[in-house]
């Protein structure tokens, strides 16, 4: 829209609004009051404000029953952290990506909480709360979905849901621990996290932590640390999970990160606590979801630029263990 057309609209609304508000209301204090006193004036104030609610309402529709996916979101140039997703007219995930091709996404757990998803493969088996498609009552609420862990196999973490083992829980270890009150944490398991008295919905663990009270892990220039790379090279897709101070969860991910890149890119975030998920480009992959109005099946929005993607996009059977972060 020119600016000229616009200042023609504006000056043509306020026109209409002069016309249908100020002149008919003053007509009829007029001609009322003349006949009814007092009485009338207090039944035209009262006439008057239900008119003006009612227009304040015309004017400003209730948000959407669906997270709405915002425009800042569907594209992939480098940006600081802007509103990616709104849910009840407030913003509940900011996104930002760097100009070395690191996306973050910033996730307010007053209006989102996070599930983990069991795989086909990784925990496998059936009867798990959050299987290995999204499906049903949480297609409706979907905000975003990334990858989970290693593969069982190279003992790296445990895996546990609802009070049903996937793979073991080992002490010390990276955990993000969702409670069943909604609440997310990050901490080294039984050193921090769970938090006594506090029933835990689901726990992943993942190596050590990547980040710990507020600083990178000594060990980020030992390669082999933090997982084997295919074809040996140091910068494969790499991503991580973190929590601020003031507890937002923070969703790194980048298909060529070194693990010093991808913490220092939390650490500027805010991050204070965060555990490396999986790494290599097939298993690496952020997406956030536009409902379409609320009307035929979601919308896929890559993350991360140039990411390899998983097949379905979490909403179709997928073999590996993975998170979905749903409006509350």
């Amino acid at each position: 829209m020119s600016p000229r057309l616009a200042t023609v609209l504006l000056s043509a609304c306020a026109v209409l609004a002069l016309a249908g508000c100020g002149a008919g209301a003053t007509r009829t204090a007029v001609t009322r009051t003349a006949t009814s006193g007092p009485r009338t004036v207090a039944v035209r104030a009262s006439a008057t404000s239900a008119s003006k609610r009612a227009a304040a309402s015309r004017a400003t529709p209730p948000p959407p029953s669906y997270p709405r996916v915002l425009t800042a979101a569907l594209g992939s140039s480098p940006t600081t952290f802007v509103p990616a997703v709104s849910w009840r007219g407030e913003t509940a995930v900011w996104i930002s990506r760097s100009p070395s091709g690191v996306a973050l996404l910033s996730f307010d757990q007053r209006l989102v909480e996070l599930r983990l998803h069991s795989g086909t493969v990784d925990a496998g088996g059936s009867g798990w709360r959050f299987g290995p498609a999204v499906l049903g009552a949480e297609l409706g609420r979907l905000v975003a979905a990334f990858n989970g862990g290693f593969k069982f196999s190279t003992g790296a973490g445990g895996f546990e849901s609802n009070g049903r083992l996937g793979a073991p829980l080992r002490n010390g270890l990276g955990s993000i621990v969702t409670y069943t009150n909604g609440r997310t944490d990050i901490g080294s398991w039984n050193q921090g996290v769970p938090a006594a008295g506090t029933p835990v919905a689901s726990v992943r663990q993942n190596l050590n932590l990547l980040i710990k009270n507020g600083t990178a892990a000594a060990s980020l220039d030992c390669i082999s640390c933090w997982g084997a790379t295919l074809g040996g090279v140091s910068d494969p897709a790499r991503s991580a999970l973190g929590i601020t101070a003031d507890g937002h969860l923070v969703w790194a991910g980048g298909e060529h990160l070194t693990p010093s890149e991808l913490a220092a890119a939390l650490l500027g975030a805010g991050v204070v606590r965060a555990v490396e998920l999986d790494i290599n480009p097939e298993w690496v992959a952020g997406y956030l979801y536009g409902h379409r109005r609320g009307v035929g099946p979601l919308a896929p929005v890559p993350v991360v630029p140039g990411q390899n993607g998983v097949p379905g996009y979490f909403l179709a059977p997928y073999s590996r263990d993975f998170f979905t972060v749903e409006a509350r």
